[in-house]
């Protein structure tokens, strides 16, 4: 279940979105009364989207953005009346995802919430940088450093390290390599494989020790 926190002031507003977030099952909603409890809340928690509303008491919204964004990428929404296009290129250059104005529907706020969520967590699992050992692969960068050595690896090499390193102790067999490196190609064979995971231990040094066959199976990433 994703965390979602709202900062706002306006009670109605709070037990309104309260209960209707209350009634589903994939968000959990935390709230602040306003910037400075929402800014206690962000120092100790951890959330997967912050809701905020504009004009608070204390710190307003765009002060606990421009907060929020010097330590942290978390998805943003503000929650405001403000229709001001100044306005809202403004929030847009502190570095929040998108906008929600007063009035709005419930359902389109759930919606537009759990999208936002789903696509950074996605993207964010994307740049997650994987450490093994000595080897370090950056899917961001398209880097593997061993030993604090980037390792010049081919593209069909570092896609089977890749998957190997997001299952480590799982068997994997060289159909499914195949598939992972050549997607649908019917004219490259299991031998293949075989060949690229024979180079890949090569170029890894003594990390290539990780790689374990498993015999009439595969391979195995320890």
């Amino acid at each position: 279940m994703y965390r979602v926190l709202l900062v706002e002031d306006d009670r109605q507003i709070r037990e309104v979105i309260g209960d209707y977030f209350g009634r589903r099952d994939k968000l959990s909603l935390d709230i602040a009364t306003d910037g400075n409890a929402g800014l206690s809340k962000i120092l100790n928690e951890k959330y997967d989207l912050i809701l905020l509303d504009i004009m608070m008491p204390g710190l307003d919204g765009f002060e606990l953005c421009k907060i929020i964004r010097r330590r942290s990428d978390v998805a943003v929404v503000f929650l405001t009346g403000k229709v001001r296009e100044e306005d809202i290129l403004y929030g847009y250059e502190l570095g929040a995802d998108d906008y929600v104005v007063k009035p709005f529907s419930l359902a389109v706020l759930y919606s537009k919430i759990l999208a936002i969520i789903e696509r950074t967590s996605t993207e964010e699992e994307h740049h997650r940088i994987l450490e093994s050992g000595q080897i370090v692969l950056d899917p961001l960068r398209f880097e593997v450093r061993v030993a604090d050595e980037v390792i010049d690896l081919p593209p069909k090499e570092y896609q089977i390290l890749k998957y190997m390193m997001e299952h480590p102790g799982a068997a994997i067999t060289r159909r499914l390599l195949l598939a992972v490196a050549w997607g649908d190609d019917p004219y490259i064979s299991e031998r293949v494989t075989d060949n690229r995971v024979k180079n890949l231990r090569k170029l890894l040094g003594k990390e290539g020790d990780r790689i374990k066959t498993i015999v009439g199976v595969g391979y195995r990433f320890d």
